[in-house]
């Protein structure tokens, strides 16, 4: 894990050099973001996390003490909670921060059988599911490499939501809507030219 780690730090490294001045996150107006653990969650995927995402976004990333789920996100009928209310919750909760949470626990929208993650376009406050990024998930052996970097790209994604980003059509670019895990493996964890976030982003 430590060297995928690495891995995708030296690329984001790599990115920002071949992007002077418009390297992933910089200049925007919010510096620290918090990870918020919201029930139960694995404290070196967050650690790993934390230090993938500090290399790419060039900002402050925190993790601060598990919050409960809220009682009200539990959809019994889905056994599924909806990701929307606890959104709303991270909102009032943590006013004027960027909120990163993390949880373990399959999410739903309303029109949708399962998201990924979810965010304010644009704002502050976004999360993302490990629950159906693992294979064993579908019954099939675990691959610790695989399940981190599809993390990482969930991470990415509903970041750049926050910052105003919509969905790319661009099959290769991390904003591209995934439907689907293949549709996750086959899209990078970076930003296309078109997407990438500027200086001036965020303020």
């Amino acid at each position: 894990m430590k060297r995928l780690v690495q891995k995708l730090a030296c690329r984001a490294i790599i990115t920002a050099l071949m992007f002077p001045g418009i390297a992933f996150g910089a200049g925007v107006q919010d510096r620290e973001v918090i990870i918020v653990p919201v029930g139960t969650v694995q404290a070196d995927i967050l650690e790993d996390l934390k230090e993938v995402l500090t290399d790419r976004f060039d900002l402050d990333f925190t993790i601060i003490e598990p919050i409960q789920v809220p009682a009200n996100a539990y959809n019994p009928e889905r056994r599924q909670f909806y990701s929307g209310d606890i959104l709303e919750y991270l909102s009032g909760t943590y006013d004027n921060k960027k909120v990163l949470a993390v949880i373990d626990e399959d999410l739903y929208v309303p029109e949708l059988n399962f998201i990924f993650g979810q965010a304010e376009i644009p704002g502050r406050c976004a999360i993302i599911s490990l629950t159906r990024l693992r294979q064993t998930y579908y019954g099939l052996p675990e691959d610790e490499a695989a399940f981190f970097e599809r993390v990482v790209k969930e991470a990415v994604h509903e970041l750049g939501h926050t910052y105003g980003k919509e969905h790319c059509s661009d099959g290769t670019c991390v904003m591209f809507f995934s439907n689907s895990l293949q549709d996750t493996d086959k899209k990078s964890s970076y930003y296309c030219a078109k997407c990438i976030i500027t200086e001036t982003e965020g303020h």
